[in-house]
């Protein structure tokens, strides 16, 4: 049995790991920090997690979290470099923010605020790539981890087949996302008000702003070998939870469009929680609800030469919390689907 402490545990990605280790038989539950939280019960803030409730909430110091095997760091970009930095090599530490996914020192300096930490191996472990392997084998014994972006995750595992296959053109990818409002976390702002939210879908980050951008295209150019530029459109949906990606590729001139679905199914036939659906049937955030489950489509546009990938993915589980405990079972030696749900809560 290995040990595990969440740091930002009141926060929606913290609540989600532990309610995910609750039922996982190989990881206990160890400290449960945060910072304005902390000296609370945990059922103050999560209510949901009535075996938890009388935890009570511990600031978060490196003292806390270094005498535990795991460390689940769900915290604000740009707060967990410095933290990590003070943990000992020997302890797994799962970063669930962008401190650590992106390679390219200028791509972070563009799009975040702080300094930059460098790059952890990268934990989505069925992203094929163009030497024919996936991000599975960096994962293996691996004590730093970055977990993806919930946008990335989504729009990586749509597109990246027709990548590694060699049917799509680098130079023109576009993709327009749906996101419920717990993908911005739980600090009150105006927009995401109930009143904001309801009977209305708003977009933002538009024009290559938002900050998932370099990491979709990390992805994707190391799934094609060579550089791939994506206009990314984020919208906010009136959900709590789900991601719905539209994403669309033009055909490389020649590519055969009945070769298609063919590298989909190649690329995912193996994968227990990415499910390429029956041609005809597409995606809904309903069916991935609370599992660590990607469910994906995709479909040729003859008559405009261009491919379209939709994936569905549960933000808070595949796309953050299921996510990292998935890389973390790969780290301890444990069967991959070890305490994660691949069936979605319905209707």
């Amino acid at each position: 049995m290995w040990t595990a402490a969440v740091a930002g545990a009141s926060g929606y990605a913290g609540g989600e790991i532990l309610r995910l280790l609750l039922g996982h038989p190989h990881i206990m539950i160890g400290a449960v920090t945060a910072d304005s939280s902390a000296s609370k019960r945990l059922g103050e803030v999560h209510p949901h997690l009535a075996p938890l409730a009388g935890r009570v909430i511990e600031p978060t110091t490196p003292d806390t979290l270094a005498g535990h095997d795991l460390v689940f760091l769900a915290l604000p970009h740009g707060a967990s470099a410095a933290l990590a930095a003070q943990l000992p090599e020997e302890v797994i530490v799962l970063d669930c923010g962008a401190d650590f996914r992106l390679a390219d020192q200028t791509a972070w300096t563009t799009f975040y605020d702080t300094p930059y930490a460098g790059r952890w191996p990268y934990g989505l472990p069925e992203l094929p790539n163009a030497a024919g392997s996936t991000g599975r084998h960096a994962l293996v014994g691996a004590r730093r981890i970055a977990v993806p972006g919930c946008y990335p995750t989504a729009c990586s595992l749509a597109l990246a087949p027709g990548f590694t296959a060699g049917l799509l053109d680098p130079a023109d990818v576009v993709i327009v996302a749906a996101s419920g409002t717990s993908g911005a976390g739980k600090s009150l702002k105006p927009h995401l008000l109930s009143a904001e939210i309801m009977g209305a879908m708003s977009p933002y980050g538009v024009g290559g702003v938002h900050r998932h951008t370099p990491e979709i295209e990390q992805n994707l150019t190391a799934a094609a070998g060579s550089p791939v530029t994506v206009s990314f459109t984020p919208t906010l949906a009136p959900m709590s939870r789900g991601i719905l990606a539209t994403c669309t590729a033009r055909l490389r001139p020649g590519a055969d469009p009945a070769a298609v679905r063919a590298a989909w199914e190649t690329a995912y036939a193996d994968e227990a929680f990415v499910h390429l659906l029956p041609a005809g049937t597409w995606p809904r955030t309903a069916d991935v609800l609370g599992s660590n489950s990607v469910h994906i489509q995709v479909t040729v546009d003859e008559r405009v030469g261009r491919v379209i990938a939709v994936a569905a993915v549960d933000n808070l589980t595949k796309g953050t919390a299921g996510g990292a405990i998935q890389c973390a079972n790969i780290a301890l030696g444990l069967p991959e689907t070890t305490g994660l749900p691949i069936a979605g809560v319905a209707p």
